[in-house]
């Protein structure tokens, strides 16, 4: 079965902190008062669901300055490997294209980059630290076939 995503909504909160608690948290040791801020409450979330409906994916797309930012892009270890994440991705780029934002920029984990490169992203700047994770800043601009194609690109 292929993986499935679509926008999240108020019944998938629980969903979406569990992965990124997960992900985060306990597989990276990233302090849990990093992980969880304000920008939730006003970002778009994207879920992705595996066979039972469960919610294993999971991100977020804000905007900032005009573009959009992508982050807390996690895909449970279980999940891992079968296009959740790639799905995830391809939601948050039709919106950021609804919303008619022009470009995405993220702050990849650098062990996550071929990832985002795939994905049509191009790194900017030097790597960096990051809640004692290497990182580093990509971006992308989108347009409605771009967005449209992503799903496949990923």
């Amino acid at each position: 079965m292929s993986a499935r995503a679509g926008v999240a909504g108020p019944a998938d909160r629980a969903g979406t902190t569990a992965v990124r608690t997960r992900v985060f948290v306990e597989e990276q040791g990233v302090p849990p008062e990093l992980e969880q801020d304000a920008t939730d409450a006003v970002a778009v979330h994207a879920v992705g669901r595996d066979a039972e409906g469960r919610v294993v994916a999971t991100g977020r797309l804000f905007e900032r300055d005009g573009h959009g930012v992508i982050g807390r892009m996690a895909v449970d270890a279980t999940a891992r490997g079968r296009g959740h994440g790639a799905a995830v991705l391809a939601v948050l780029h039709r919106e950021a294209v609804r919303l008619g934002l022009p470009e995405i920029e993220l702050h990849a984990q650098v062990t996550a980059r071929g990832f985002y490169e795939h994905a049509g992203y191009v790194a900017v700047g030097e790597e960096y630290e990051e809640a004692g994770i290497r990182h580093v800043t990509m971006r992308r601009r989108l347009d409605d076939e771009g967005a449209a194609g992503t799903a496949g690109r990923v």
